[in-house]
């Protein structure tokens, strides 16, 4: 966002924040908004991303899911002070050099995290993953979940963008095979958990104090390996993380054979954005499983 459309954001900060903006520094913020280190006059310094034409409930979604994120008490989150249709306006996080115990501290806050009183499996809210919509609806078990929520929406949405290999009538019916034996693919029953919900690497950050902080959440109860399978789906995070989670909050057997499933969301999410070599990947996990 330069010249008008940054004029327009620096207007309309002042008076969200009851200050003037002195300074709008671009600042890398991934590949979906623009994102703004941002000067007030008041010496106060924080991080304000926009993007244009997003729907009205864009970025409150991520301000309600960080704030639920923050209220467990258990993973660092940047504190939103304040939140439009237009913008979304952070804490400024100084970024930091990983201290000794950075990995064991973020793998023992996820298993905290995942550990954390949650509802049910959804939302009261749907939400995104980058500018994808996630519809969050409740529903009754995990397998029911992931198949009416997840698997189906995403894949229809990758249908439609043309972005998996062979059409509807080749993945369709792999979809349902898959969906068929999700009973026994998802593993023993668990109690839902609050996930982060885009755990890849870009979205952990280092705190000024060498401390992990999340950000960019999409937010919902879930299955706690769908947050852990989205962190090996990219890299970026050490075995060190995995070890001190598992030591914190073992997880179940066969628990190895399901990372590949549980990356089938990301990768469907991916292939709706980007399409190119990730809907062949989605194929080729879909007859995996099926």
């Amino acid at each position: 966002m330069t010249g008008p459309d940054a004029d327009r954001l620096r207007a309309a900060l002042g008076p969200a924040l009851a200050a003037e903006v002195v300074a709008l520094t671009p600042v890398p913020g991934g590949d979906i908004n623009d994102a703004y280190r941002v000067g007030l006059a008041d010496g106060r310094t924080v991080f304000a991303k926009a993007r244009a034409g997003v729907p009205a409930d864009f970025f409150a979604a991520e301000a309600d899911g960080l704030a639920r994120l923050a209220a467990t008490g258990t993973v660092t989150v940047p504190v939103v002070v304040a939140v439009d249709p237009a913008f979304l306006v952070l804490e400024w996080i100084e970024p930091g050099r990983p201290a000794a115990t950075h990995d064991e501290t973020l793998g023992r806050a996820l298993a905290d995290l995942h550990r954390a009183p949650c509802a049910g499996f959804g939302l009261e809210r749907s939400n995104y993953i980058g500018t994808v919509p996630q519809d969050n609806g409740p529903a009754p078990t995990w397998p029911a979940f992931f198949a009416e929520r997840r698997l189906r929406p995403l894949v229809a949405a990758a249908l439609a963008r043309g972005a998996l290999p062979g059409g509807a009538k080749t993945i369709e019916p792999l979809l349902e095979r898959v969906i068929d034996r999700l009973d026994e693919r998802c593993g023993p029953p668990e109690p839902p958990s609050l996930l982060h919900g885009d755990l890849w690497g870009g979205n952990a950050m280092v705190g000024a104090d060498g401390l992990p902080v999340l950000i960019d959440p999409a937010v919902h109860g879930g299955h706690r390996e769908i947050d852990l399978a989205m962190m090996r789906l990219f890299g970026g995070f050490s075995a060190r993380v995995f070890a001190a989670y598992q030591e914190a909050a073992p997880l179940a057997d066969g628990h190895e054979e399901r990372v590949r499933l549980y990356q089938l969301p990301p990768l469907l999410v991916h292939a709706v954005l980007f399409g190119g070599g990730y809907g062949t990947t989605v194929v080729n996990v879909l007859r995996r499983y099926a």
